[in-house]
C-alpha cells in the first residue's frame, strides 16, 4: 500500500514539554507576523502526556516567557511549594542537610508533568498547530543528506484502543525543518547522532532511572507544598541517586527514586530499592494508611553540559532532552527544555523567513546555557563517592559559585561501567508486603499498558545466544533487574538450561535496556502508534 504523503512547514517529533513549546512560540510569531505556517507535533502515545513521567516540580521561568497570563488560562492542578527539606539517610535514622541553593523551589509548583503537556497541546491547538497523537515517528525522509521529514508506523489506536483508518497506513510527512523532541534516549535522535558525528565535541551521554509512584493519604499526613529529597540509605556510597517526596494537589503524594545507570553491581535491582526506601522509619507512617494508585518509570539524562552533542544539522535540530537539557543538581528539566524549544522556533522562523539566525549560537547566549554552566561539575563530581562528591559540590556551590576555570569529563557510557557478578556481592532485598512495598507484576498493573497482541516486537534482540553466554554467564542477566517492568527473565526447559524470554506487553518505554545492556545487544524501537503505558497523572 502506498503511503499517503503531507506536507508542512515544520515537524516536531514529540509532544513533550520542549516540542509543544516550540510548537506554540512558532505559531505566535506567525500569528504576530500575519504569516501562516503549517506546524505538525506528533506523538507516539495514545494521547497527548500517556508516555510522560517527571518528579515533577516546575520551575516556571520559561512559561512565564511563553505564555505571561497561563494563570488565567485554566491551568491544570498545581501546588506551590511551601517546604523544602533535604535529608541525608541511613538504615534506621536521618539527618537535615542545607538545602544547596539550586535545590531552593519557592516560586515553584508541584504539578503533574502530563496534564501540563495535555494543557499545553491545547494552548498549541488554539493557536492552529496540527496535533496527532498515535503516531509513532519510525523513519526519516533524507533528501541528499538531509532531513526532509519522517515516516509514521503502519499501525496505530485510538484512544479506546480500537484501529482507525486514520492510522492504517503509515505516512510520509515531509517539513522544511523538523524538530526532534523525543525526549531522553529518542530513537530517532540516537540514529541522528551517528549519522552526523554529532557527539564528535562533547562527551557520551550518561542517564539515571527515576520509577515512581502516587499515593494517595489521609489528610492529616498531607502538607501541601512539601518536597523532600534525600540521599544515602538504601545506596552504598558508590552509587549515585537518591529520592524524592512531594506532598501536592488534594492529599496525593509523588514519591520516586532515582539511580545513576552507571551503578556497577549487576545485582543492584533500582525497583527494590524505591520498595525497601518506602520502609525507612522515617517514611513509613506516610505509607502504613495511603493508598498506591499509580506507577511508571522513565530514563533521565544526566550528563548535562558536556554531554550535549551538536544541536543542528541539515534540515533539522534537537531540542529539549533529546539533547540533554536537564539541570541535574537542580533536579529539574522542564523548564529548560521548554526554553530550547522557543530559541529553536525563534531562530527557524526567523531562518523560513530568509534572515540570519543560528539556534546553537543564540542557545548559548540564553539563560539555559549559563544555568547549565554553573552546575557542570556537581554531578560527575559524584563519580568520587558521596562524601568526596558532597564536599566538592558544596565547595563548588557555595565558594566557587560554578565560576571554575575547569570542567569535569565523562570518559565512559554507563553501561561501560558495569562489572562481572563474580566480582560482585548479590542483594538481597526484603520481601514484599503487599502494602508498602510491591511485586513488580502488582506495580506494571497500574501503568495502564496496552499492546496489541499481533503487533511485531518493539524491543529488537540481535543474538539470544549472546543474552545466555555473555549477559547470563557473565552478568547474571542485569537486564532481569534493571528493567522496572519485567519485560526480561530467564526460564529453564526441563533440562535446566536457560533461555531468555522477552515479555514485550510489558514494556512501559522507560528506554533503559537501550542504555545499560552490557553488550548492547537490546535496541528499543518505537511500538506502534497508541500503545505502551498510558499515565494519567504522571
Amino acid at each position: 500500500m502506498a503511503r499517503e504523503r503531507m506536507d508542512f512547514d515544520v515537524i516536531i517529533v514529540g509532544a513533550g514539554p520542549a516540542g509543544l513549546s516550540a510548537a506554540i512560540r512558532l505559531a505566535q510569531l506567525s500569528e504576530q507576523h500575519n504569516l501562516s505556517l503549517n506546524i505538525c507535533v506528533l506523538d507516539k502515545g495514545a494521547e497527548v502526556g500517556a508516555h510522560i513521567l517527571s518528579g515533577a516540580v516546575l520551575e516556571p521561568r520559561a512559561l512565564n516567557e511563553l505564555i505571561p497570563d497561563w494563570q488565567q488560562k485554566n491551568f491544570p492542578l498545581h501546588t506551590p511549594v511551601t517546604h523544602d527539606e533535604f535529608l541525608f539517610l541511613t538504615e534506621k535514622n536521618s539527618f537535615h542537610l542545607p538545602t544547596p541553593p539550586q535545590m531552593h523551589n519557592q516560586g515553584n509548583y508541584i504539578i503533574s508533568l502530563g496534564q501540563f503537556c495535555r494543557w499545553l497541546a491545547e494552548q498549541a491547538e488554539m493557536l492552529g498547530v496540527n496535533i496527532f497523537p498515535s503516531f509513532a515517528a519510525t523513519e526519516i525522509i533524507y533528501e541528499d543528506n538531509r532531513v526532509c521529514g519522517v515516516i509514521t508506523g503502519d499501525k496505530g489506536v485510538d484512544r479506546e484502543h480500537k484501529p482507525t483508518a486514520r492510522f492504517q497506513a503509515g505516512m510520509e510527512l515531509y517539513a522544511k525543518q523538523t524538530f526532534f523532541a523525543e525526549g531522553c534516549r529518542g530513537s530517532l535522535t540516537e540514529t541522528l547522532i551517528a549519522k552526523f558525528n554529532l557527539r564528535s565535541e562533547s562527551d557520551p551521554q550518561t542517564y539515571g532511572l527515576g520509577i515512581k509512584e502516587i499515593w494517595e493519604m489521609p489528610a492529616e499526613l498531607h502538607t501541601s507544598g512539601k518536597v523532600i529529597h534525600s540521599i544515602g540509605w538504601p545506596l552504598n556510597h558508590a552509587t549515585y541517586g537518591g529520592s524524592f517526596m512531594y506532598h501536592w494537589g488534594e492529599n496525593l503524594l509523588s514519591v520516586g527514586f532515582v539511580i545513576g545507570l552507571d551503578y556497577k553491581n549487576p545485582y543492584l535491582n533500582p525497583y527494590e530499592e524505591l520498595q525497601r526506601f518506602k520502609h525507612h522509619p522515617k517514611n513509613l507512617p506516610l505509607f502504613e494508611n495511603s493508598k498506591r494508585i499509580a506507577y511508571g518509570a522513565r530514563t533521565i539524562n544526566e550528563g548535562g553540559l558536556q554531554s550535549i552533542p551538536k544541536l543542528t544539522f541539515p534540515g533539522g535540530l534537537l531540542i529539549g532532552c533529546a539533547a540533554g537539557f536537564v539541570n541535574v543538581p537542580k533536579i529539574k528539566g522542564i523548564h529548560t527544555a521548554m526554553k530550547s524549544g522557543m530559541t529553536a522556533a525563534e531562530s527557524v522562523f526567523n531562518q523560513l523567513q530568509n534572515e540570519s539566525s543560528t539556534y546553537s549560537d543564540n542557545l548559548k547566549k540564553s539563560w539555559v546555557w549559563k544555568e547549565l554552566s554553573n552546575v557542570r561539575n556537581i554531578r560527575p563530581a559524584m563519580n568520587l563517592g558521596l562524601i568526596p562528591g558532597l564536599l566538592y559540590s558544596a565547595i563548588d556551590t557555595y565558594i566557587l559559585r560554578g565560576c571554575t576555570p575547569w570542567t569535569f569529563h565523562y570518559k565512559h557510557t554507563d553501561r561501560s561501567q558495569l562489572k562481572k557478578a563474580k566480582d560482585c556481592q548479590k542483594i538481597n532485598y526484603p520481601k514484599h508486603d503487599n502494602k508498602i512495598s510491591f511485586d513488580l507484576m502488582n506495580s506494571v498493573f497500574l501503568a495502564n499498558i496496552h499492546y496489541e497482541e499481533n503487533q511485531p516486537y518493539h524491543l529488537k534482540i540481535k543474538s539470544r545466544d549472546v543474552a545466555i553466554n555473555v549477559n547470563f554467564n557473565e552478568y547474571a542477566s542485569p537486564e532481569t533487574r534493571y528493567c522496572p517492568a519485567g519485560v526480561y527473565e530467564i526460564v529453564y526447559n526441563a533440562e535446566n538450561k536457560p533461555r531468555f524470554q522477552v515479555n514485550g506487553g510489558n514494556c512501559i518505554q522507560c528506554k533503559a535496556c537501550d542504555i545499560k545492556d552490557p553488550t548492547q545487544n537490546i535496541t528499543w524501537t518505537p511500538s506502534e502508534g497508541g500503545s505502551g503505558p498510558e499515565y494519567g497523572m504522571m
